[in-house]
């Protein structure tokens, strides 16, 4: 199902580390409050190549007065986020969103852990924020594992330092807080975490996920928000289906885009 399309001003777009960049959307008021895990498809206003819309995770939102605000962290990887990160201030975008299913938020759960690999960060960061503003979880409450190559492409630590007091860093070559792969910092520490409180949410890449996939039993509550190359957005195209269980736990194909990005990470099928 089609979702409204808004304009929205560019009023910040930087790159914040090398092929890293944070643009900042004002949005009408009428723009919804995104959960967690859901994203905006993201084109110039007005292009008439509908190739040229890319699926990005929302980083945060705020609501004011007459209008609204969403960041959106993202790395260049294409035409289509080259093109986006050369916009300037007070550039218009076409913003369709908020899309897909977001996170569920286990109510009184006294560990939250997050894991994120690389850009991972963005939607965990917005789920964080939500988790101290309105499920009032405090610092020491949630936990943040912390994944990328090198310092040099290391985004988003000082945004998760607003919400979360435990932060474990980690890159593959030792540039920036442990030597190790965030699946084995975390794993070093599972058992810690008991299944019957913890609730565990990751982004990152497919290999990672899978990681956890092995690692974690059924007894944990665990999302995950995959990443999947999208073209539509909203379902119609079918591009982007990944193998899950369903309710009696047999082999089914659903929609990154419209029926996840979030899922539950017992019920994803690796082929």
């Amino acid at each position: 199902m089609a979702k409204d399309i808004y304009i929205g001003e560019v009023s910040r777009n930087e790159e914040v580390r090398t092929d890293f960049f944070l643009m900042k959307v004002t949005l009408p008021s009428g723009f919804v409050e995104p959960k967690p895990g859901q994203f905006v498809m993201i084109r110039i206003a007005g292009l008439n190549d509908p190739f040229l819309s890319r699926p990005l995770s929302i980083y945060s939102f705020a609501r004011g007065r007459s209008n609204c605000t969403i960041e959106l962290l993202y790395r260049t990887v294409g035409k289509g986020t080259r093109i986006l990160a050369g916009l300037i201030k007070g550039s218009l975008v076409e913003i369709s969103g908020p899309l897909g299913e977001g996170h569920f938020v286990t109510p009184n759960t006294a560990n939250i852990i997050l894991i994120a690999g690389g850009i991972g960060i963005a939607p965990l960061s917005l789920l964080a924020q939500n988790l101290c503003r309105k499920a009032c979880r405090g610092k020491d409450a949630m936990t943040f594992y912390l994944g990328a190559q090198s310092a040099d492409v290391l985004v988003g630590l000082n945004r998760v330092n607003k919400y979360c007091g435990n932060i474990i860093v980690c890159t593959d070559d030792g540039s920036a807080g442990m030597k190790a792969l965030v699946t084995k910092a975390f794993q070093k520490d599972l058992k810690k975490y008991d299944p019957a409180d913890t609730a565990i949410y990751a982004c990152g890449p497919r290999p990672m996920i899978r990681v956890l996939s092995d690692m974690l039993g059924p007894e944990y509550f665990c999302q995950v928000s995959l990443e999947e190359r999208m073209a539509c957005g909203v379902g119609a195209c079918v591009g982007c289906a990944v193998a899950v269980k369903d309710e009696l736990g047999q082999k089914t194909y659903k929609r990154v885009c419209a029926d996840g990005p979030v899922f539950e990470l017992k019920d994803v099928i690796w082929e």
